[in-house]
């Protein structure tokens, strides 16, 4: 599931907030239809639940092991690059 960039995106935008699939398109950048394909997949590999409101559906991280699964990865990745990783420089070190 995290091997698309786009799905990383969602999860990322989806960490602190619940949003629908029209602000969720726009953040990524992508068209509402492929990002719905997307949540999908995600939903059935319980990485993200929804909430109906009316007409719109909500989305957000099924719980904290999926946030903290994202953040670690995207961390990590930040060590690739030849700088200090940005969450290293949060927390003081230079």
């Amino acid at each position: 599931m995290l091997a698309d960039g786009t799905r990383i995106r969602l999860l990322w935008a989806l960490r602190d907030d619940e949003l629908p699939v029209n602000e969720l398109a726009e953040r990524v950048g992508k068209p509402g239809p492929a990002v719905s394909q997307h949540l999908a997949k995600l939903r059935m590999a319980r990485m993200v639940r929804t909430r109906r409101q009316g007409n719109q559906v909500f989305y957000r991280v099924e719980n904290d092991h999926v946030a903290r699964l994202v953040a670690d990865a995207i961390q990590n990745a930040e060590h690739a690059a030849d700088e200090v990783p940005a969450h290293h420089r949060q927390q003081g070190e230079r």
